[in-house]
């Protein structure tokens, strides 16, 4: 895999701090617009550049912060496309709630499940409601 361009890359990083900064901020909206203007600076085909797989995942998990749970989810299989990103328990862990959230129970299971593999209960742990999550998957047989 090739790197972006020096001046390519320092646009993308821009971007994606706007985005972050706003994130950080609770202005979950106002991340969206700066990250998809990154995500539409990279080169075809998108997929292969890293920043692709932690844009999306930052995009999803700003539509799952609104609560606009197919946006997430869309973004979040977008994410799965790129490098890293099928190892990463995080995408896996946000795409099952989103999944679960739009009445995907068997993606739901299937990708929390991942999350869990790759993490453990440490990813579950991260978040407020981590251990409703985590419940599901004991309920379900899947985990102990």
């Amino acid at each position: 895999m090739s790197s972006l361009p020096d001046a390519l890359y320092q646009q993308v990083e821009q971007l994606s701090e706007r985005g972050n900064l706003a994130f950080d901020a609770g202005r979950f909206g106002a991340a969206i617009a700066p990250w998809q203007a990154a995500v539409d600076l990279l080169p075809a085909p998108g997929p292969q550049w890293e920043a692709w797989t932690w844009l999306h995942t930052a995009i999803g998990d700003a539509y799952y912060q609104l609560g606009n749970f197919p946006s997430a989810r869309a973004a979040l299989l977008d994410a799965l496309n790129g490098p890293g990103a099928q190892e990463n328990p995080f995408v896996h862990y946000r795409l099952g709630q989103a999944a679960h959230r739009t009445g995907r129970d068997d993606e739901a299971r299937e990708h929390l499940l991942r999350a869990y593999m790759l993490d453990g209960p440490d990813i579950f742990q991260a978040e407020a409601d981590g251990a409703r999550w985590l419940q599901w998957l004991r309920d379900a047989g899947l985990v102990d």
